[in-house]
């Protein structure tokens, strides 16, 4: 994939061919995450059963994800499955869950084609053992690629990611039997995320204003932007807006902003 695939699929005139122009692909964000919300009141408004939100979510997976490696963004993370999630009803959950297996088995060959790399953030050992097995097998064969990295939260909680890390940090400790100092780098090196760029962008759909417990340490000071467009909605042209709104702030990290050069 490439942006001139960009070009060659949107219309010259058109609402994303317009917005695609006034990106700075230069200044594209390095790890854009998303919040996808928005499904089941998707399909409420259509009165379909909430599995058919999810069912049409899946579209917009498919976009997000060829549209981040079109335009050359290095990390893309999505937030498809919390740890909170299990108190849904078992029925959806099941669905959910045979959606999953059924995208890794339909896509892997466009991941390949496209060099790809999947990767999976969570308590993976506890999904279903047929949905393990599914996802190690999208991992190790996506293993070598080398384009853009995809990750997918699954069964995913921040504050169980972070419960996570200090366990690991202190099972080393008493195996290596000396004490451990702390500090941010090495917290980082036990997060599901160790070694990835923290998200610059964070995307939620469907208007809410919270981050529902998804990568608590890593957004400390990623960039927020949130539309009322519901999941089964959001297009290129939602994730292009966006970016160019990205592309307009001035990123301070707790310092001075930055001055822009208007030359």
């Amino acid at each position: 994939m490439s942006r001139q695939d960009i070009l060659d699929t949107t219309v010259e005139g058109s609402v994303e061919r317009t917005l695609f122009e006034q990106i700075e692909l230069e200044r594209l964000p390095q790890h854009i995450a998303i919040i996808m919300d928005g499904n089941g009141r998707w399909a409420k408004g259509r009165n379909l059963p909430r599995v058919e939100g999810h069912r049409a979510g899946i579209k917009s997976v498919r976009e997000a994800v060829e549209t981040c490696a079109r335009l050359d963004v290095p990390v893309l993370t999505l937030y498809a499955f919390s740890v909170e999630n299990w108190k849904r009803p078992r029925t959806e959950v099941d669905v959910l869950m045979k959606l999953l297996k059924q995208y890794l088995r339909l896509e892997l060959s466009t991941l390949m084609k496209n060099n790809i790399r999947f990767r999976v953030l969570g308590r993976t050992p506890e999904l279903p053992a047929d949905v393990v097995e599914e996802l190690e097998a999208g991992m190790e064969r996506t293993r070598d690629n080398h384009g853009l990295l995809f990750n997918i939260a699954l069964n995913y909680g921040g504050r169980t990611e972070i419960v996570d890390a200090c366990q690991s940090i202190v099972n080393e400790a008493v195996a290596n039997e000396k004490p451990v100092v702390v500090d941010e780098a090495l917290f980082a090196s036990h997060l599901y995320t160790a070694g990835i760029a923290d998200p610059d962008l964070l995307i939620r759909t469907s208007g809410e204003l919270r981050v529902s417990n998804f990568l608590l340490w890593q957004i400390a000071y990623a960039e927020l932007w949130v539309t009322e467009t519901l999941w089964p909605d959001f297009r290129k042209r939602e994730l292009f807006r966006a970016i160019i709104d990205y592309q307009k702030r001035d990123r301070r990290y707790g310092g001075i902003a930055a001055t822009r050069s208007t030359a």
